[in-house]
């Protein structure tokens, strides 16, 4: 954790900035001003500007039992309705009143959560494989480095002046929801005990980026050396006049990936020098007490490498998680040694470390989640809450799933989807088997509310891809348009992966039809 130094300045910006949202109210501080300050501390005033958000870190999106109980507590106290699990593992809480915010954001340091840096042109929440530490076929556990990344940019987040954010991911190398391929800076785990390292990868209105593979043998204890390089990088040859290109991928462009890789390098070396950054070894976590004996098999928990225990996922419809469940949740595991919630990037809670009888009390608690692939579809916030929106994107995936069940389409004909209001990718649309892009589209010479179709993207280990961009369709037709394509596939008797690829011309009609 950061230090009482460290902490007591971060009091003191509270202050400041309860000071900053109280103008905000009352009309002496514009929203362009008020969003230049508000956004560093992890707020922002939602489209109606009586409501707030606030976002929660949770470096390596771990929502341990202690953060879990403070987010009850909360949601009690505050009334607070509105909760979203984030695609970069993030806990928001919205629609709060203006004098909400800073007394919450002064309550959560006791959990151990700090919002400092949670927007804005910062170093944001750092990622890691939500199953890290128990998941089988594992290189190794990076959560402690991701967590050691977060206390170090929190620490120097003040002194340094980015163009815009920097997003930061590792990857256990069992699985990459994390997007370590198409990061700013993605660490992979080898079974070497190294990282392999990719940077200036990511996604955006602009263009999106695989990341240029830098090193294939980062010494994880030296991980810090390679962060502060990619800092320095980005202040050297970032773009500080036009923001729209002032991100990481658009060094690709200025430098190419080779000078860029030459650029990274020689900060990185430099580093080394001076020394100072490594991160001392790591001590493993105690064990936890198991029940080998019983097992458990069902659809949502999963075995995890030590014998006896399991993870179970919970997929609120759209990551939109009931007020009532962190309360009902923290009930259930606060007397379960070990026992944790991590937020995944697919907007998933995962409950890690369960006996088979917890896990079995936790799936009774979480039996209103998603029910299939398809329903385990991502979507960011929308335009009804978001400022930067353009469509509704909850909406839209509560209309999809409404139709898909009424029409009793087969689990397995439809892919989960990703969904993003507008083109700043926040639902990672790019990355979806299915994804839609926020927009418009002119009938009858009028602008109507629609989506862009994005096809065939993944971020499978090894075979991460970016989905093709293709027809805009009405957002009132997206739904039957699936319902259509989940027909077909269920038809032919097929997966949507093996219908998708053996009847394309079939998909590609079906599409047309909507276009």
């Amino acid at each position: 954790m950061v230090d009482s130094k460290w902490l007591q300045t971060y009091r003191e910006e509270i202050k400041t900035f309860s000071g900053n949202i109280r103008d905000f109210q009352e009309g002496r501080l514009d929203k362009k001003d008020y969003k230049g300050c508000s956004g560093g501390m992890g707020s922002y005033a939602q489209r109606d500007p009586a409501k707030h958000m606030l976002r929660l870190r949770m470096p390596a999106g771990r929502l341990t039992a202690e953060r879990l109980k403070f987010l009850a507590d909360t949601v009690e106290k505050y009334h607070v309705q509105k909760i979203k699990l984030t695609t970069c593992e993030t806990v928001q809480l919205h629609d709060l009143p203006a004098e909400q915010v800073p007394a919450i954001m002064e309550e959560a340091i006791g959990a151990g959560i700090l919002c400092r840096g949670g927007g804005g042109d910062h170093p944001r929440n750092v990622m890691c494989s939500p199953l890290s530490g128990v998941q089988k076929g594992e290189c190794f556990d990076p959560s402690p480095y991701a967590e050691a990344v977060t206390d170090y940019l929190l620490s120097i987040c003040r002194d340094i002046r980015m163009p815009r954010k920097l997003k930061i991911a590792f990857s256990n190398g069992a699985e990459d929801s994390v997007h370590s391929a198409f990061r700013d800076m993605g660490f992979r785990a080898q079974e070497n005990g190294t990282f392999s390292l990719r940077i200036a990868g990511g996604l955006g209105a602009m263009g999106h980026r695989m990341g240029v593979l830098v090193d294939e043998a980062v010494n994880p204890h030296e991980v810090l050396y390679y962060v502060k390089a990619m800092v320095d990088t980005f202040c050297q040859h970032g773009n500080y006049e036009n923001r729209a290109k002032a991100r990481t991928r658009f060094m690709q462009d200025t430098l190419g990936s080779e000078g860029l890789k030459e650029a990274f390098l020689k900060n990185v070396e430099a580093l080394k020098a001076q020394g100072g950054l490594e991160i001392p070894r790591l001590e493993a976590p105690a064990d936890i007490v198991r029940d080998e004996e019983a097992a458990l098999a069902h659809p949502r928990a999963i075995p995890q490498k030590q014998a006896g225990l399991y993870a179970v996922k919970y997929h609120p419809i759209g990551g939109l998680l009931p007020a009532e469940k962190p309360a009902a949740l923290y009930a259930v595991l606060k007397d379960m040694p070990g026992a944790e919630c991590r937020v995944g990037p697919d907007e998933t809670l995962y409950l890690v470390n369960l006996t088979a009888a917890g896990a079995e009390k936790v799936l009774a608690v979480t039996a209103d989640g998603a029910e299939t692939e398809f329903e385990y579809s991502v979507a960011c916030v929308g335009a009804t809450v978001c400022q930067q929106g353009i469509r509704d994107s909850q909406g839209l995936l509560r209309s999809a799933v409404a139709a898909v069940r009424e029409a009793g389409i087969p689990d397995g004909a439809l892919p989960k989807i990703a969904v993003s209001g507008c083109p700043s990718s926040c639902g990672a649309h790019q990355a979806g088997t299915i994804g839609f892009q926020g927009g418009v589209r002119l009938e009858d010479r009028k602008p109507q509310p629609a989506f862009r179709l994005f096809l065939g993207g993944s971020d499978a280990l090894d075979t991460a891809r970016f989905g093709e961009a293709g027809a805009v369709i009405l957002e009132q037709d997206i739904p039957s348009l699936l319902v259509e394509l989940g027909r077909a596939a269920a038809a032919a008797g097929q997966s949507w992966a093996q219908w998708s690829e053996t009847h394309r011309e079939d998909l590609n009609a079906i599409v047309a039809k909507y276009a």
